[in-house]
Order: C-alpha cells, then sequence, then structure tokens
C-alpha cells in the first residue's frame, strides 16, 4: 500500500506547505518594498490567514470521508494554487489581505484531510512512520523553496513582474498541474481499492475495524457511522484540549522558522540569495531525521512509545531557540544564531508527526477521530497568529523577543505532553484494575469508542 498511498500525499503536501511558506521568500525578494508595506502590515497578512484556516478545517475533515479523498483533496488543492497564482498579480496592501484570507479556505483541509486520510489505511501502530513520510515533504519543500527562490528571483523584470511575483505564480500553476494529475491516483479506501485483491481488501477492513481489540475476550468493531454524538465527543474530550497545547508547543516554531527563517538569516548579514541557499540543509537534515524519528516509534512498544518521542525533539527545539536566543543577545552573533536556528528545525519537523500521530492514536470511532484530529490540528494551527507577531521588523536584527517567545511556547508545549503521559496511564491502569463489564454488548462498546474498557490508549 505504502507505494500507491504515499507518494502522492508527500507531493500534494510539499506544493502545499512550499506555497504557505512563500511568501517568507517573497518578502526576502522584495514584497513589502515594492507593495509599500510598512510596521506591522506584513505580520497581519501572515496572521489574517489563520483566522479562515482554522475555522473552516473541522467542516473540512468533516466534508473529505462524504465526498471522497480522490474528489476533495485534488478541488481544494486546485483552488489553493489558484489564488497564489493570482496574488502574484497583486498590486497593494488590502489585495494581499484578501488573497491570504482565502488561501487559508483552500488550505485549511489539505493537511488534517492527509492525516485523517492516512489512519483510514493504516492501523494505529503503524501510523507515525507513514505520517512523517509525508510531513517529510516540509523538510523537502522547505529546501526546495530556498533552492526555488534562489532561482526565481533571476526572473525580475520578466514580463514586467517582480521576482517576488514570480514566486506565487510559478508555484501556484505547479500545485494546480499536480491537483488535477492526482485525481487519478488518489485511492479513496481499502473497501474500494483496485490495486487490492478481493482478499486483502477484505484483510485491510478487517485490520482496522477491529484495531482497538485488547486481548480482553470481546472482539470490539469501531464505530464507522456518521453521527453527531462523535463530534461532540470529541469537543468535550480533555485530551484533545491538552493536545491542542502540545500542538502550539510545536506548530508555533514550525510557523516561525517558516516564515521568517529566510529573514532571521538574511539580517546577519547574507544576501537575500544566500539566506534562501543556507536553508537548504538546514531542512534536508530536519528531513532525514524526521523519518527516522517516526521509524523508531513505531518499532518501540507503542503502548509506551509516543511521549518520548514528541518530548525528546522537543528537547531540541528548546535547546535550539536557546542557543539563537543567546547568540542574538551577545551581539547578535551569526554562526551562533544560524546553529539554534540549525537544531531548533530538526526538533520541530522530528517532534510533528508524533504530535498528530498519537492524539489519532488514542480517538476510537472514525468520525470522533476526524473531528478530533481537525480540531487539533484546526486550533493548534491558531498559533499561527501568535507567531505572525513573533518577530516584528522592530526587532530586527537580533529578533530578541521573537526567539524568546518560542522557549515559553515550548515549555508549555513539554508540560503537555507530560500531562497527557499521565492521564493516559491513569486511564489504563484504571481499565486494567476494572476488567470489561459483562453487561455492556459489542454495539455499546463500538459507540463508547475510546471510553470502551477494551480501549487502551497508547502511551
Amino acid at each position: 500500500m505504502d507505494h500507491r498511498i504515499l507518494p502522492v500525499l508527500f507531493s500534494l503536501y510539499m506544493l502545499c506547505y512550499l506555497n504557505r511558506g512563500s511568501i517568507g521568500n517573497a518578502k526576502v525578494q522584495g514584497l513589502t518594498e515594492d507593495l509599500h508595506m510598512s510596521g506591522l502590515k506584513y505580520n497581519n497578512c501572515l496572521m489574517v490567514y489563520f483566522f479562515t484556516y482554522c475555522a473552516f478545517m473541522v467542516p473540512s475533515n468533516l466534508l473529505l470521508k462524504k465526498f471522497r479523498p480522490s474528489i476533495w483533496l485534488p478541488i481544494i488543492m486546485i483552488f489553493s494554487g489558484i489564488i497564489m497564482a493570482l496574488t502574484g498579480l497583486i498590486e497593494g496592501y488590502k489585495s494581499l489581505l484578501i488573497a491570504r484570507l482565502f488561501s487559508g479556505i483552500a488550505e485549511s483541509g489539505v493537511y488534517s484531510g492527509i492525516t485523517y486520510y492516512i489512519t483510514m489505511w493504516y492501523c494505529r501502530q503503524e501510523c507515525q512512520y507513514r505520517q512523517a513520510i509525508v510531513f517529510s515533504a516540509t523538510g523537502a519543500a522547505g529546501a526546495f523553496s530556498g533552492l526555488l527562490a534562489f532561482a526565481i528571483g533571476s526572473m525580475d523584470g520578466r514580463a514586467g513582474l517582480h521576482g517576488w511575483q514570480w514566486i506565487f505564480i510559478i508555484e501556484g500553476v505547479s500545485v494546480v498541474v499536480l491537483a488535477i494529475l492526482s485525481f487519478f491516483f488518489i485511492h479513496d479506501f481499502p473497501s474500494t481499492a483496485s490495486f487490492l485483491t478481493p482478499e486483502e481488501r477484505a484483510w485491510a477492513l478487517y485490520r482496522l475495524k477491529y484495531q482497538n481489540y485488547h486481548g480482553t475476550g470481546r472482539n470490539v468493531p469501531e464505530a464507522d457511522r456518521f453521527h453527531w454524538d462523535h463530534v461532540k465527543a470529541a469537543y468535550k474530550d480533555w485530551h484533545v484540549w491538552v493536545g491542542v497545547l502540545m500542538f502550539w508547543g510545536i506548530i508555533c516554531p514550525l510557523y516561525g522558522l517558516s516564515l521568517f527563517l529566510p529573514s532571521i538569516l538574511k539580517r546577519l548579514g547574507n544576501s537575500p540569495a544566500t539566506a534562501n541557499i543556507l536553508t537548504i540543509p538546514i531542512y534536508l537534515t530536519a528531513s532525514i531525521l524526521t523519518v527516522a524519528t517516526a521509524w523508531y516509534s513505531d518499532r518501540f512498544p507503542v503502548q509506551k512509545g509516543r511521549a518520548r518521542f514528541i518530548f525528546v525533539p522537543q528537547c531540541f527545539i528548546l535547546a535550539g531557540f536557546t542557543i539563537a536566543l543567546i547568540g542574538a543577545a551577545m551581539g547578535n552573533i551569526s554562526k551562533v544564531v544560524y546553529a539554534g536556528m540549525f537544531i531548533a528545525t530538526c526538533g520541530t519537523l522530528s517532534a510533528f508527526p508524533g504530535n498528530i500521530t498519537w492524539i489519532s492514536n488514542n480517538l476510537s470511532g472514525s468520525y470522533k477521530r476526524s473531528a478530533g484530529m481537525a480540531i487539533q490540528i484546526g486550533v493548534g494551527n491558531m498559533g499561527g497568529i501568535f507567531v505572525s507577531n513573533f518577530y516584528r521588523e522592530s526587532d530586527a536584527p537580533k529578533y530578541i523577543l521573537g526567539h524568546a517567545l518560542q522557549v515559553g511556547i515550548v515549555v508549555i508545549g513539554m508540560a503537555a505532553v507530560v500531562i497527557l503521559r499521565l492521564g493516559y496511564a491513569k486511564a489504563n491502569k484504571e481499565r486494567d484494575e476494572m476488567g470489561v463489564d459483562r453487561s455492556l454488548s459489542l454495539s455499546q462498546m463500538s459507540q463508547m469508542g475510546d471510553r470502551a474498557p477494551t480501549f487502551r490508549y497508547y502511551l
């Protein structure tokens, strides 16, 4: 299945993330100067994107299964690419604000949809490695974005357009082309997969249906029919909301790096071209570490191995921003700041797939998982609103405030990991001691989802 499922998801997310970070490269290429944007106008353009991005994520995830992944994902990607290409034709600050609002709507369902789609094909203990392969597209996009921005920068003046305009146009058109092709390569569900034999389809469905069975003598199927109670249960689950705090501790550094890393490196005394090129080794190294971390996590005893593969990378995020903060405070020592950014990026990308996988592993009931993942990713992405104002132009070139705020938000995320780990362990211990209530039918326990006495949380 890997060869049929993962390459197209990797490609889609790589271009999606390339689009999301393109405004950072465009800024280095003169976006703010050409549009006469001063003060916090650039930060406002970053911020408004996240309002619509977060608001439309839960509805998009619910629609994914209704309209089928092979239809829904390409459609929203096509809209995303069209908006991105048109952004290259804007002529002022207000136009950029509007374009960013619509970009948030179009892109809201891409990553949350991809992560949910993976859980439709793979069991709990298999997900993190696959999530990491797809998410490593972030590193590939970061590296490719720097190289592409460097190449496109030389097109400045072609057809009367600035270099930053060509960045938006070329990347937007690329997304549209790939999205159209993906119509023919995305397989909806194991039950309809043409590349599987009837026996393989039956086995794939059986694995997914009974993956939460704990060996208590009750083979409990996972609920797969839509009911609003499942959505409400996701909103009421405290684990999901602590998961949002954990998510903030990772997504804030991620967006800080995606949106501002080229600017930070430029302020170290580098030219725009050099600043973009310096991001390439950072993202390539981080991508390799992301896949390696997830590979070990899925092969570790999964009922005890999720939290540590999030917490340890978070320690590297904390160390990286602390080093950058010290380097900036001591006179913006370029090598020290660059080393800090390097370490922080490696930790951020390595922690992210585990953060998504852990919550999805511990939500049972297909639609509760869909809603819960969308809440975590949707509300979690509101961290982008904060980060949009972490690195203000008035704080350049040292950006001490931005680095310090990142340190604080990472500490909050680490605390959330500890709270989740203790909470899950306590629930498992209580269920082990209580045993299974034999008066509960299989149907009742199926509807209970992760609250069923047979369900055990991954730690």
